[in-house]
């Protein structure tokens, strides 16, 4: 059972991101602040639930939101700065977007470099305890996997229709066969570890 909040009678922001595993595609991150009575049954860390799911429950969190923002940090930027460094970036990036402010971030994970000045919190698996930050998780995913579904129709060879920019048997495969797009992430080990 999810927890409604970490810290009772502020406004709460949960932040988690997505598709920080991926060969290609930026790295997606998101934050929330749900309404202290938000309820959903349906609502768990994005990687519990089924593509299905995710898209149901993405229109009712951004409706019942008391605020959500999304923030992009792309390939290229992930390669000058690193896939750690750019997930943080990502996230500030989606708290700065808010347009409420919250005066308290939980956020997923267990390392953060606020530049937003807000008050904040690490969780480890928190899109598995918290209300916002599964919420966030949710936002996160869909949203990057639309973006690479759009990819997909420039680069159909990739199959990121299907595997988003994961390294899949098939993801490597295609780059062995048909080298590496602008999209992917060449600070990565693209072929594997045996390549």
């Amino acid at each position: 059972m999810l927890l409604p909040y970490y810290k009772e009678g502020v406004i709460e922001c949960g932040c988690d991101e997505a598709g920080r595993g991926c060969l290609a595609g930026p790295v997606y991150a998101a934050a929330v602040i749900l309404p202290p009575d938000f309820k959903n049954e349906l609502l768990n860390d994005s990687k519990q639930l089924t593509e299905k799911q995710r898209y149901a429950l993405r229109p009712i969190i951004e409706k019942e939101a008391v605020s959500w923002a999304i923030g992009v940090v792309t390939a290229e930027e992930i390669d000058r700065i690193n896939i750690l460094k750019a997930s943080i970036v990502a996230m500030n990036r989606a708290i700065n977007a808010l347009n409420d402010k919250p005066e308290y971030l939980i956020i997923d994970g267990n390392r953060f470099y606020n530049t937003t000045g807000i008050p904040y919190n690490t969780i480890v698996k928190g899109d598995g305890k918290y209300m916002s930050i599964a919420a966030a998780s949710v936002l996160a995913k869909t949203y990057r996997d639309d973006y690479m579904k759009t990819l997909a129709e420039e680069c159909p060879q990739y199959g990121w229709d299907i595997n988003k920019g994961y390294p899949t048997k098939a993801h490597r495969e295609a780059i062995r066969r048909y080298g590496v797009s602008p999209y992917h992430r060449m600070s990565f080990t693209l072929l594997g570890k045996d390549a």
